[in-house]
């Protein structure tokens, strides 16, 4: 019987990841990991370990009790809040990462997941459909951090036969969860505020275009690449992947299409800055032609789903 763990599983990301795996392969055979718990009822069907995923040894202690299949690496700080505190986000980012693949190249860990993100990019990049392989220069320690995360991945496939696999996710939009400190959460609160009849005071332009993706089409995206042959993978740093993409302005637009009215107090601050080095849009044709992805949500689609998540009783 194969475990699955999931550290940083009090985040957004790790919510979800959570309720996919336990509906896969039972509750029973995933274990949480992360400094607090977890902030979902179902959580209390799977085993919970408190652990700092930065801290080597507890992170060895962890794989070893835990023996798992797979490792789901989440942990990080990110782009609004890792400006504000450059030396901690660069720690938090980095050495949780490099922990696990140090356990994978020591054959405790066979197959690691972790996360990359749209901030790998610079405003050099093309704005539009940017390719896999473009040059990758970002202007925020978030996305720094992913670059080096990226590059550490593919060094330890190439040189120690890690199998470690990663996504560049655009902004993930969860009806779950409240926004956790990015730059794309602006989306994100646009929901909550939409559905509780508060205007949105948002911090990009009307017009700041972002890539974006429903928590739906992230996770299975997720589990869809780790469940790829390897032999099938053509990139070891991480795969673009792109879901649909929608201005402030556009969003509200699609909301009031749907019924629901939202008042919006646009005052752009330093997040529109590092929203405009980022791209509209990305190629995501080297995960479609290697392992078959394909995402589930245009706009329109993104918007309905997120809506009927919300008007759902609340559980978590």
């Amino acid at each position: 019987m194969s475990n699955y763990l999931i550290v940083g599983a009090a985040g957004q990301l790790g919510i979800e990841l959570m309720l996919a795996l336990q509906k896969k392969h039972g509750p029973e055979r995933v274990v949480l990991g992360d400094i607090r718990p977890v902030d979902h009822p179902d959580a209390a069907l799977s085993t919970f370990v408190q652990c700092d995923a930065t801290d080597k040894k507890a992170m060895a202690d962890l794989v070893d009790q835990v023996q798992p299949a797979e490792m789901y690496m989440l942990v990080a700080m990110l782009s609004a809040k890792g400006e504000a505190s450059p030396l901690q986000a660069w720690g938090l980012n980095m050495d949780p990462l490099l922990h696990a693949l140090e356990l994978a190249k020591d054959g405790r860990v066979p197959k690691v997941f972790w996360p990359s993100s749209i901030a790998v990019f610079g405003p050099d990049a093309p704005k539009d459909a940017t390719p896999q392989n473009n040059g990758l220069r970002p202007t925020t320690v978030y996305g720094v951090s992913k670059v080096s995360g990226e590059l550490w991945c593919q060094y330890y496939h190439q040189k120690y036969g890690v199998d470690v696999r990663s996504l560049r996710y655009p902004g993930l939009i969860g009806f779950r969860s409240k926004p956790g400190g990015g730059t794309t959460d602006y989306a994100v609160e646009a929901f909550h505020s939409a559905v509780e009849g508060r205007p949105l005071h948002c911090y990009l332009e009307s017009t700041e275009t972002l890539p974006m993706m429903t928590m739906e089409d992230a996770v299975r995206a997720t589990l869809e690449l780790m469940a790829a042959d390897g032999d099938a993978l053509s990139v070891r740093t991480s795969y673009n992947l792109q879901g649909c993409s929608f201005s402030p302005a556009e969003l509200v637009s699609e909301l009031r299409a749907q019924g629901v009215s939202l008042d919006v107090m646009y005052a752009p601050d330093t997040r529109q800055d590092i929203a405009a080095s980022w791209p509209n849009s990305l190629d995501d044709s080297a995960a479609r032609s290697d392992w078959g992805w394909r995402s589930a949500h245009d706009t329109p689609g993104l918007v309905g789903a997120i809506l009927a998540g919300l008007s759902q009783p609340a559980i978590g």
